[in-house]
């Protein structure tokens, strides 16, 4: 695989991670999470909270049992490095996960397991959206 299928293909799977987590499609968000991932967010008050596989799950979860509508799908794509069964993207998103609109910097890590993508670590950093 060439260096640019290699990018397209990861660009595809992060699109399709932003699909399945902004409509709340829980069963893909459990393939597509690697079983040992970890998230990591830090807040516009600098405050730090660390949530694994399953309780990133459970926000997504308790927002389709609430009948949320599907979050907004925007993607601005920075930086995609690929170094053999790795890779990491560093992209925006608009995104109201909190209740409160907000631009979300977001570092993903990525392994290729199992004969697929999946996410390893994100890191996000939360910012107000500009009016």
């Amino acid at each position: 695989m060439t260096n640019t299928n290699q990018h397209e293909e990861v660009r595809q799977f992060i699109n399709e991670l932003i699909e399945t987590a902004t409509s709340y499609d829980i069963d893909t968000l459990d393939r597509i999470y690697h079983d040992d991932m970890t998230v990591i967010m830090i807040d516009t008050d600098n405050n730090l909270n660390t949530a694994n596989k399953e309780d990133f799950k459970s926000i997504f979860k308790s927002k389709a049992e609430a009948g949320d509508p599907p979050m907004d799908t925007w993607a601005k794509f920075h930086k995609i490095d690929i170094t053999e069964n790795r890779a990491h993207v560093l992209l925006s998103r608009k995104n109201n996960l909190t209740g409160i609109n907000m631009i979300l910097v977001l570092s993903i890590d990525l392994v290729f397991e199992d004969e697929r993508w999946q996410v390893k670590r994100e890191v996000i950093f939360l910012r107000p959206e500009a009016d």
